[in-house]
């Protein structure tokens, strides 16, 4: 059960959706997808804060969208909802400590590239968006 109810958060899961990610429910989902060795894959971890609104959401779409190289497949899991599958995914992005919205890219099941909420509350939106497209551009 999450902390919010389902009809106020299905339109901020579909922000991403819409754009091409996979809504992950389950931490078994996360883990078929993250262990694997071949490949890139974006993960966010999308939130009902603000900066995930104004920053983290808009900068994934425009870099995804305006960028030549992408990650392989990108999915996404609702920090507040879906407990298990977010806890799942931070596994994965250990040393960092939760955060959320936080966006990571995983190549070859390795963690290659982090972005922290102090990343992007405090900071310009294209400026994300260049870091994003800086990473694509690195490792996909």
């Amino acid at each position: 059960m999450g902390m919010y109810p389902e009809y106020m958060v299905a339109p901020i899961r579909e922000d991403l959706t819409s754009a091409g990610f996979e809504q992950l429910m389950t931490a078994e989902e996360v883990e078929q997808v993250l262990s694997s060795k071949e490949g890139t894959v974006l993960v966010a971890v999308n939130s009902v804060c603000g900066c995930a609104a104004s920053k983290a959401r808009p900068a994934l779409k425009m870099a995804v969208a305006s960028s030549e190289k992408r990650p392989g497949k990108m999915i996404t899991v609702f920090a507040g909802m879906e407990q298990d599958a977010v806890a799942k995914a931070r596994e994965y992005m250990l040393p960092y400590p939760p955060s959320s919205p936080s966006i990571a890219l995983f190549k070859d099941g390795e963690l290659v590239h982090m972005i922290e909420r102090y990343h992007i509350e405090g900071n310009e939106l294209n400026r994300i968006v260049d870091n994003l497209q800086g990473a694509f551009e690195a490792y996909c």
